[in-house]
């Protein structure tokens, strides 16, 4: 009778079995690393996996789940919801302690979360939840204090090619083939540091191969059975925030070709032209500032323009803005003043408003001096006349430090010669 159960994929059939097997992410499983520790003295806390697509999430916790000996449960949070969990909790309850993997956990919404706390909080449970996204963002707070986080990291060049070597001398299928690794590098450039998509491209170069003789992979190979450049950038995910992150740095470091190059990287994922101008608006201010406000204006005509006009026109119009905004002079003379300011408010709390400077808008009021001795600033000469602002406890501290550029040097100039000594200026 012929086998009909489907082959399984590469990257499962050579699925490590032991610690020791496991092809990177030494900074945890390396001998007297975190993970290793654990895992050694068998006692396991319940974890949180972050780490991008196919660097062995999932391959860590199945190895886990045999070092320990315990019932393993494995439910993807795409396929399954709290029924299913409370199932496990409930088999747990009966045979003792399980290890619960929960694959994307991320796709579980707050509340699907929450049917976790108590099972992990007694222990019954060991959860290991996998997610390529930022588990600050994604996992609930009160779950996240219960899981130590382990942050896994991409595969690099050294860690693919010894995970290409496993596959063609290991596998029991690719060993019936001869296969020459001539080159490698389009390869390797085309996986993006995910094993498990390095390994399905291995398997497909060699299943396509059209001779009987030795299987030569080389960057011609790979060009034609892959025709086309994979790009990267999922706009709700881990590189949508490394590539913003990028993109407003190069601004802020007044590199206008890397922050051009990160817009196309944006626009080249879908990002949304108001989100990028979105951006703008804000770094104009916080890193710009009074340096140059015309930036703020710049940004905020760019972002009413965008809005208007979208993709692809739109392209250009963000690139204007970006390349002025690179270019401009920088102060984050603002940001820092109202960080400090509200720093302030949060350590001194409600202080008591000076009287002079209170409404007075009832006569009970004005027979409690509210409003009485307040100066209008406009009945003296050049619009100023020295008086108190700031509450009592607080008085003469300075929120704003002017940058070191013309502009804010004017307006420092122009506080020194309004209040003398009073602030420093």
């Amino acid at each position: 009778m012929e086998n009909t159960h489907p082959i399984k994929p590469l990257a499962e059939r050579i699925r490590p079995q032991k610690l020791s097997d496991i092809i990177g992410q030494e900074h945890l499983i390396a001998e007297g690393a975190p993970l290793s520790q654990v895992i050694k003295n068998k006692h396991i806390p319940s974890m949180i996996l972050w780490g991008p697509p196919g660097v062995g999430k999932t391959t860590l916790a199945r190895v886990i789940g045999q070092e320990l000996g315990m019932h393993f449960y494995f439910l993807s949070a795409v396929q399954v919801g709290v029924a299913e969990v409370r199932k496990v909790i409930d088999d747990a309850k009966k045979i003792g302690k399980v290890l619960l993997f929960l694959d994307e956990i991320h796709r579980f919404n707050k509340n699907q979360q929450d049917a976790l706390l108590g099972a992990v909080e007694n222990g019954s449970i060991i959860l290991i939840g996998a997610t390529t996204e930022n588990p600050s963002f994604e996992v609930n707070n009160a779950l996240l204090s219960r899981c130590q986080v382990y942050t896994l990291k991409e595969l690099n060049g050294e860690h693919l090619l010894q995970l290409l070597d496993q596959a063609i001398s290991k596998d029991e299928i690719l060993t019936q083939y001869v296969i020459k690794l001539k080159e490698t590098d389009l390869l390797l450039q085309h996986s993006m540091g995910d094993g498990r998509k390095l390994l399905n491209l291995l398997e497909l170069l060699v299943m396509q191969w059209p001779e009987s003789s030795e299987v030569i992979i080389d960057n011609k190979w790979v060009g034609k059975i892959l025709h086309q450049k994979v790009q990267r950038y999922d706009k709700n995910g881990e590189e949508h925030y490394d590539v913003i992150s990028a993109f407003i740095k190069s601004i802020r470091g007044s590199d206008p070709n890397a922050a051009v190059y990160y817009l196309a990287r944006m626009i080249a994922g879908g990002e949304k032209p108001e989100f990028i101008a979105r951006r703008l608006l804000i770094l104009a201010s916080e890193d710009i500032g009074n340096a140059n406000p015309n930036a703020l204006l710049i940004a905020n005509n760019c972002f009413d323009a965008v809005h208007k006009i979208g993709f692809p026109e739109s392209r250009i119009i963000l690139s204007q803005c970006v390349i002025y905004l690179s270019c401009s002079i920088k102060s984050n003379a603002s940001y820092l003043a109202i960080n400090e300011a509200q720093e302030t408010v949060n350590k001194t709390g409600n202080l008591p408003i000076p009287l002079h400077l209170r409404n007075a808008p009832t006569s009970l009021m004005k027979d409690l001096d509210y409003g009485k001795d307040y100066a209008y600033a406009h009945a003296y000469e050049g619009n100023f006349i020295e008086q108190e602002f700031l509450p009592e406890n607080i008085k003469g501290q300075k929120f704003f430090e002017p940058g070191d550029n013309p502009r804010e040097k004017e307006q420092g100039l122009f506080l020194r010669n309004k209040w003398k000594e009073k602030y420093g200026y």
